[in-house]
């Protein structure tokens, strides 16, 4: 049957950082995109031919508006697609376990409208077995039998906001089925607006790779945030020696420490497989030890502040710290676990004043999990030279990094954007 069904009409579920961008290119081939998101200001926004995501134009979102692209928060339009795409979060609870509420509640509310004919792509990060255990029932209650009345697939997001140099249309896309039939349709679908579809085995197999991609990054990250550890103690740069054993040209592949690590994979998607692995009686130390390290960092990152202040005879307790950049990586407006947030608010609950700037983030954004009411700072000699700390924690491009430099009273640098030594300069 998959063979004889076409995917003219996609539903997207989530309109995010992943949502919004595979609407874009599905609709550049043509086909009809119908979003879905549970926030009616975001889907005003796009509705309006406004963009909700600052590396993504406005004219891009108009031109897609104008090629037949709506948002809705009714769910019950859902029947109307021929595939539903499902991009929704999978954040962590507050013990450190997976979160599916917004996959379930999805599920829930789509249940009464799925029908014959249709495919459900999961792409949000998820354990090895989600798409099998966790959506399978709902068609099964539905009466719709998997692999001939409807198709079942597992495809994992790879967006990298504000990567120039891959977009949603040239980064290769892993699909899983649940059956073969579920397979060729997931491959029909993706293939009409992927350069390269890479199918693999399973649904299952294809949700561990995507963990498997963050995990090894979060790995890498982890050794080498704690060989900035032991390379400090040492009076030594790791930057200059990471830049330096990367002139290798074999056997060794350049990852750079920082103040923590930040997205909505990599601080996360290591959890989902080690709680996974404990229904199989396994404890992941490498990956769990690598995790603890990196959620370490913002804290570290706190202590060599306190301790830069305690030279130039200041208590952290009333001083003015000033954070340079608080998206979690560079040139994005992205706040998704961003270390630096974790800093800000490690340096508040010690008793000093907090600032900050970012020219990507103009206001603090509403978080689940953190509250700061603060506007971005406009940096220029007087305000730079105003704070008793300056604390570079995410290296825009858009920062004067001379003026800065110049200006600052103690400049902290977690990025090893500065490589010439100063007075005014820590590394952290």
């Amino acid at each position: 049957m998959a063979g004889s069904v076409t995917f003219d009409r996609v539903g997207i579920i989530g309109l995010g950082y992943v949502g919004i961008p595979l609407s874009l290119r599905i609709s550049e081939v043509g086909k009809t995109v119908l979003g879905f998101d549970i926030d009616p200001g975001r889907v005003a926004e796009l509705n309006a031919g406004k963009s909700a995501i600052k590396h993504i134009p406005d004219a891009e979102i108009a031109a897609m508006r104008a090629a037949g692209f709506e948002a809705t928060t009714d769910f019950s339009r859902a029947g109307e697609c021929d595939a539903l795409v499902i991009c929704v979060p999978t954040p962590l609870n507050k013990f450190r376990e997976p979160d599916l509420s917004f996959i379930v509640a999805t599920m829930d509310t789509i249940a009464p409208y799925l029908r014959k004919g249709q495919m459900i792509s999961l792409e949000s990060t998820t354990w090895p077995g989600t798409t099998d255990e966790v959506l399978k029932p709902y068609l099964d209650a539905a009466g719709l039998t998997v692999g001939e009345d409807v198709f079942l697939v597992y495809s994992p997001e790879r967006e990298d906001p504000g990567n120039a140099h891959f977009t949603t249309r040239t980064i290769p896309k892993v699909v899983g089925g649940h059956t073969p039939a579920c397979l060729a349709a997931g491959v029909a679908l993706y293939e009409a607006f992927i350069d390269r579809v890479v199918p693999v085995s399973s649904t299952r197999l294809a949700e561990l790779v995507k963990l498997l991609e963050n995990i090894q990054r979060s790995v890498n990250i982890g050794l080498m945030n704690e060989m900035k550890v032991v390379a400090d103690a040492m009076g030594l740069n790791l930057f200059e020696a990471v830049d330096a054993a990367a002139t290798k040209p074999f056997g060794f592949t350049p990852y750079y420490p920082g103040p923590g690590i930040g997205g909505h994979c990599i601080p996360i998607d290591p959890f989902y497989l080690t709680w996974k692995a404990r229904e199989y009686g396994l404890h992941t130390r490498f990956i769990e030890l690598a995790g603890e390290i990196n959620a370490g960092m913002p804290q570290y990152v706190v202590d060599k502040i306190v301790r830069a202040l305690n030279e130039e005879g200041k208590s952290l307790k009333g001083a003015k710290v000033l954070a340079l950049g608080i998206a979690y990586k560079r040139d994005v407006d992205d706040m998704r676990e961003s270390p630096s947030v974790f800093v800000m608010e490690h340096l508040r609950d010690w008793g000093a004043e907090v600032a900050y700037s970012d020219p990507n983030v103009p206001v603090f954004p509403k978080m689940r999990q953190h509250k700061f009411d603060l506007a971005s700072v406009d940096l220029t000699p007087e305000s730079v030279a105003s704070y008793d700390a300056v604390v570079l924690l995410t290296d825009h491009s858009g920062f004067d990094y001379d003026m800065i430099r110049q200006h600052a009273r103690l400049l902290v640098d977690t990025r090893g954007k500065y490589r010439e030594d100063g007075a005014n300069l820590r590394r952290a």
